[in-house]
């Protein structure tokens, strides 16, 4: 059977077409997938303003969920009908990295060409042809929609994993956007109490309705201060800053007492240099590291926690747009007072 596939691409700054491109057969080693729901992500839309620049054109769309419709000879794992998600920010498998059972820092972890005729993840689509490596079965009662920020709260997994929390810990949560409410959820999940600092009201609302014990609105409070008075003047166990400013970096440090671990989850823009006492570091034996991209068993452990509804991100879900609505669906993720928009590839 042939299927007519239309594809969204970026070409440059603010400059989006389609493309089509017709499927006619799979190799035994692949999967066809209906696309159902691509939530678009801050990567799409830093490309979208110009801010990441890839090879163009680009396929963007890597938070992806839908239905196999058809399989190679070759795969097992999956059947027609089958819900999934699906990983597409790949790795190679053979690097340092991937065989040193690090594949998040795989080098080709972003270079991925799912298209025919152009680069890039491609989600962003109403098929895909995927190898079955990259497709995980879920139950097929999940809600699809949910279902596409797997990769999303994969990397919140991967981020938490490196917090070590035990039981009873303060853990600090810099940011409630979709990330660091994210990261209260999992950090709950772990027997920790939960506090989370931001500027906005709103959000703070939904990090409270999403199991924060404490919220702190740090434009008007000094929230360094005000953590090392909740723990007694020790500072928090473990602090993650999911804010894209380097100022707040020196925060995070700030707000760990000994034996901290201070985890940079986001991402930061402009990358400016910051200012600690490495002294800090030597005499409390705090621990600040990086957190990026999810390994292929954090990806796994999204899919359950979603199939299982232990973690619910409906609140996170701030509207759709069809295919054909796309650039009105980037401009409302865009917006401050969104979490992620979806959007519906086959409507």
């Amino acid at each position: 059977m042939t299927y007519n596939n239309k594809i969204a691409i970026f070409e440059g700054a603010e400059k989006l077409k389609y493309i089509e491109e017709t499927i006619e057969e799979i190799k035994s080693n692949q999967v066809l997938v209906k696309i159902d729901a691509t939530a678009i992500c801050t990567m799409e839309q830093r490309v979208y303003l110009g801010k990441m620049k890839p090879k163009m054109p680009f396929a963007g769309g890597h938070e992806v969920a839908g239905h196999v419709i058809q399989c190679g000879g070759k795969v097992s794992s999956v059947s027609n009908g089958d819900v999934v998600a699906l990983r597409l920010l790949t790795n190679c498998g053979h690097c340092h990295y991937c065989r040193t059972g690090n594949d998040n820092q795989c080098k080709t972890a972003f270079i991925a060409k799912f298209h025919q005729t152009v680069g890039g993840p491609g989600g962003l689509a109403q098929y895909i042809v995927v190898e079955e490596k990259n497709v995980y079965k879920v139950n097929k009662d999940v809600d699809v929609n949910y279902l596409s920020l797997t990769e999303p709260l994969a990397c919140c997994i991967h981020s938490i994993n490196r917090c070590d929390i035990n039981f009873g810990d303060d853990v600090v949560i810099i940011g409630a956007g979709i990330m660091g409410v994210f990261h209260t959820m999992l950090a709950k999940l772990k027997g920790a109490r939960v506090i989370v600092t931001e500027v906005d009201e709103e959000r703070l609302k939904v990090a409270k309705d999403n199991g924060a014990d404490i919220v702190i609105n740090s434009s008007k409070v000094d929230a360094v201060q005000y953590i090392k008075d909740l723990t007694d003047g020790r500072g928090a166990d473990v602090v993650v800053n999911t804010v894209a400013i380097s100022k707040v970096a020196e925060d995070a440090i700030k707000m760990a007492g000994k034996l901290g671990r201070i985890v940079f989850y986001s991402s930061f823009h402009p990358d400016n240099p910051i200012d600690f006492s490495p002294n800090s570091i030597h005499y409390s034996e705090a621990i600040v590291t990086g957190s990026v991209n999810p390994s292929n068993k954090d990806f796994l452990q999204a899919t359950r926690l979603l199939s299982s509804n232990i973690i619910n991100p409906e609140s996170l879900i701030s509207g759709h747009v069809p295919l054909d609505n796309l650039e009105n669906g980037i401009a409302e993720a865009l917006r401050p007072d969104t979490y992620r928009i979806i959007v519906d590839c086959n409507k």
